[in-house]
């Protein structure tokens, strides 16, 4: 349902060169397939995120998700199709403030046009663990609470594909198992896609399917291999 082909992303510099960041000759994920992208910093992987989002495009190359190359899409049909067909778990919650976690989560609904469930709402959030919590704030909510909060409006419009960005990062030691667990479970029992991007192999130990983004993106391939000969 995801495959990406002959993909590549670089950034102007100020002398007019250009920066590579990502070159991606093929890379799939199937529908309901749970994969686990690593790497260290700076390798691509937020930047990956972002274009399979359809929040950046690429310099060049194709995104297919569900049939669709979405990178042929201007930027309010990129926006529609992620609000309808993508769930985004952002590594700092991006929640707005002012609105209680049931209507962060119904915003996530009408963004989509497909008008809100006030049900499927609380459904999820009580999923979560929060059905204490539906009317709370997100200043009055632990981190923990406020990733769970993301989790649950990602799932809002029944996503064909979940994203989430080093989604234990900003999260206490003891909520971290709590939010993968309640990513892949919710998921499974909703047959979504799932492609988070870690460096905790705490997180991508739990996976089947664990990809090295130095290994897919060519770009970080070649810088681990200059490192690499820089050491001998």
């Amino acid at each position: 349902m995801l495959e990406l082909r002959n993909l590549k992303k670089s950034y102007k510099e100020p002398d007019g060169g250009e920066l590579p960041i990502l070159d991606v000759p093929k890379w799939t994920v199937d529908a309901g397939e749970q994969v686990v992208v690593i790497g260290p910093s700076g390798c691509g992987k937020t930047t990956l995120l972002h274009i399979v989002a359809g929040i950046l495009r690429p310099s060049s190359g194709h995104v297919l998700i569900d049939g669709w190359d979405t990178p042929l899409l201007n930027e309010s049909e990129r926006d529609q199709f992620r609000a309808r067909r993508i769930g985004y778990v952002f590594q700092t919650f991006n929640l707005l403030q002012g609105f209680s976690a049931l209507e962060n989560v119904m915003l996530g609904m009408a963004f989509a046009g497909k008008g809100t469930d006030r049900h499927r709402a609380i459904d999820l959030l009580k999923r979560v663990g929060l059905g204490h919590r539906l009317h709370h704030k997100p200043g009055q909510m632990s981190v923990g609470e406020q990733q769970r909060v993301s989790v649950a409006r990602a799932l809002a419009n029944k996503p064909k594909l979940v994203l989430a960005d080093e989604p234990t990062a900003n999260v206490d030691v003891g909520n971290q198992q709590l939010v993968i667990d309640m990513l892949r479970n919710s998921c499974r029992e909703e047959g979504v896609a799932l492609v988070i991007v870690t460096h905790a192999p705490q997180v991508s130990s739990q996976f089947d399917r664990v990809d090295r983004l130095t290994d897919i993106n060519l770009v970080a391939k070649a810088k681990v291999a200059a490192n690499a000969n820089e050491g001998l």
